[in-house]
C-alpha cells in the first residue's frame, strides 16, 4: 500500500490547483509514501515482535553471518573477529551491538531455521529485489572474506539466494560477479584510481567452479583487476556493444544506489558497504571504456 500518500496528493491536489497542483500533490504524495515505508514496522517470528525494516535486515545479517561461520564446522577466532570488525564498521551503538551479537550467536544454533527466517526477511523488505540482492552481496563477501569458499558455506549461501527467488544460475553469475569485484577493492575497502589500478588482492583462475560437486578455486596473487574481472562485475561479454554494456552499468548503479537501498529498508550504518559497492561498479565500467576507446 505504498501508494496511498500519491493518491490522496493527486486528488487533493487536483481539487484545489488543478494539474499543476495534481502533479505537486502527487510529489508530495510520494515522499510522504517513502517515510511511511521506512518509518513502518515489520513482524518477525524468529526476532520475535515488531521492528524496522532497518533492524531487521541487521539482525538478519548477523544470523546468517553466524549460521555461515558454523557450517564450516566451529567457528573460529576469524569468524568473531568478521563479525565484530562488520559491527565496528558500521559504528553499532551499544544497544544495536548487543543486538546483533545476539542475532551472530543464534545464527550458530543446530536448529537455527534458516528458510524460516528469509523468508520473513523477504516479507518484510517488501521482496524487494535489489535490497534482497544487496543482503545476499554482503553474505556472499563475508564468506569470501578468507579468500575460500567451504563447500558447506555455498550450500547455505544458495539456500539464502533460493529462498530470495535466485536461480541457481542466477546465484552462479553472482558469485563469479563478487569474485571479480574484489578486484577492485582493497583490503575490502574502495579506493580511488591514481595511475593505475593496483591491490593485493586474489583472483580466479581456470574459468571453473565444478569439481567434483564441490565448488573449488585456485587464486594468485593479483596485480590488479583485469578487462575480464570488470565483464563479470557488470554481467557483459567482450562482445557486447556499447550500448548493451552501458545498459547494464546504468541497471547496476540504479539497483545498487545507497540512496535507494536505506530508503527501502538498508540499515544507515551499511550505507558505505553501498557505496563502495556502487564505487565497484564505476570502476569496472571505466576499465572496460578505457580498454575499448569510448569516452
Amino acid at each position: 500500500m505504498n501508494f496511498i500518500g500519491k493518491l490522496l496528493g493527486f486528488i487533493i491536489g487536483w481539487r484545489f490547483g488543478g494539474l499543476f497542483g495534481a502533479i505537486v500533490g502527487t510529489i508530495l504524495g510520494h515522499i510522504a509514501d517513502k517515510k511511511l515505508y521506512e518509518l513502518g514496522s515489520v513482524n518477525s517470528s524468529f526476532f520475535k515482535g515488531k521492528m524496522t525494516r532497518q533492524s531487521l535486515f541487521m539482525q538478519t545479517t548477523f544470523a546468517v553471518l553466524g549460521h555461515l561461520s558454523k557450517s564450516k564446522g566451529r567457528v573460529t577466532e576469524d569468524d568473531i573477529a568478521l563479525a565484530n570488525s562488520l559491527m565496528q564498521q558500521m559504528k553499532l551503538d551499544d544497544a544495536n551491538r548487543k543486538l546483533a551479537q545476539a542475532a551472530f550467536s543464534r545464527g550458530k544454533d543446530a536448529d537455527f531455521p534458516i528458510r524460516q527466517v528469509i523468508r520473513e526477511f523477504r516479507l518484510g523488505c517488501g521482496q524487494r529485489a535489489d535490497l534482497l540482492r544487496m543482503f545476499l552481496t554482503i553474505q556472499v563477501k563475508a564468506a569470501f572474506a578468507d579468500d575460500h569458499l567451504h563447500d558447506n558455506e555455498k550450500e547455505v549461501l544458495f539456500v539464502v539466494a533460493e529462498e530470495l527467488g535466485l536461480s541457481r544460475f542466477q546465484f552462479e553469475q553472482l558469485l563469479m560477479a563478487e569474485l571479480a569485484a574484489r578486484q577492485f577493492s582493497r583490503g575490502g575497502f574502495y579506493y580511488e584510481q591514481t595511475g593505475g589500478y593496483q591491490n593485493g588482492g586474489y583472483q580466479q583462475q581456470g574459468g571453473g567452479y565444478q569439481q567434483g560437486g564441490g565448488y573449488q578455486q585456485s587464486y594468485q596473487r593479483s596485480n590488479g583487476p583485469t578487462l575480464d574481472d570488470a565483464y563479470k562485475v557488470l554481467g557483459v561479454s567482450e562482445n557486447d556493444d556499447r550500448n548493451t554494456v552501458k545498459r547494464a552499468y546504468r541497471r547496476l548503479m540504479n539497483e545498487n544506489h545507497p540512496d535507494k537501498l536505506v530508503s527501502k529498508g538498508l540499515p544507515k550504518e551499511m550505507l558505505e558497504m553501498a557505496k563502495e559497492k556502487a564505487q565497484q561498479i564505476q570502476a569496472a565500467y571505466d576499465l572496460i571504456c578505457k580498454a575499448k576507446g569510448w569516452k
